[in-house]
């Protein structure tokens, strides 16, 4: 038995069967947890399907949503709740920026639009995903965990918006743990610095910005997608209660 029996778990943001998302669900799967799925548009959903069928999960618990819809948002929910009692967990693995705003200079490719869309896909949704799922978390010391990166804090060539975007999201998440810690429900970010995934390799110049944290990290490596799921699956867990 492992240390999530018993829990239950909705993941958002698998893109494909390497990205982070789906690293957490394989850790999550692995100990015990019982998960859900959302996923983005049709062309995703056989994706998230194998997924969810090789962890041995319900593949009828998968839900289209497009975060930047408060609607498909809470239809999620609702048709949750018809299965499940409560919800223990969230995972958000969601961010998104027009692919022209991740190259070149931040003046030379910001935009009002661009800057709005990346705020609100990456930063916002992981509020709204809280507020929506809320009634099913509470009374059950649930925990919400959302993916951030140093570049909120730092500044990354060509990551531009998207680094103003997860300045935003931790922000969020602070306000967030204050807010449903009375609640018991907390909520945490991971950082896990460079990771090669679908959704990096849309950022200008990645394979130098690869480089340079193997290079600068004690490993002389960047962790992988298990440690990561790892990393999560104790952070969502009982084992993690007073983080």
């Amino acid at each position: 038995m492992g240390f999530m029996a018993g829990k239950k778990a909705l993941i958002v943001g698998v893109a494909s069967d390497r990205s982070i998302a789906s690293g957490i669900a394989e850790a999550f799967a692995r100990e015990g947890c019982e998960l859900a799925f959302t996923y983005q548009n049709d062309k995703l959903k056989s994706r998230v399907a194998k997924l969810a069928e090789r962890l041995g999960q319900n593949t009828e618990l998968l839900y289209p949503c497009d975060v930047s819809s408060d609607e498909e948002i809470d239809a999620v929910f609702a048709h949750l709740s018809k299965e499940w009692d409560g919800l223990d967990i969230i995972v958000h693995s969601v961010g998104f920026a027009p692919r022209e705003q991740l190259a070149g200079g931040f003046v030379e490719s910001i935009t009002r639009e661009g800057y709005q869309v990346s705020h609100d896909i990456s930063a916002y949704s992981l509020a709204a995903l809280a507020k929506a799922g809320l009634p099913m978390m509470e009374g059950r010391d649930g925990a919400i965990l959302t993916l951030t990166y140093n570049a909120a804090t730092q500044v990354v060539p060509n990551y531009n918006v998207m680094g103003l975007a997860k300045a935003s999201l931790e922000s969020c998440m602070r306000f967030l743990a204050a807010d449903l810690g009375p609640k018991g429900i907390r909520v945490n970010a991971i950082s896990a610095g460079a990771v090669k995934t679908l959704a990096a390799a849309g950022i200008g110049g990645f394979r130098k910005m690869l480089g340079y944290a193997e290079n600068a990290a004690p490993l002389k490596r960047t962790v992988t997608i298990e440690e990561i799921g790892n990393t999560a699956a104790f952070l969502c867990s009982d084992l993690a209660s007073g983080i």
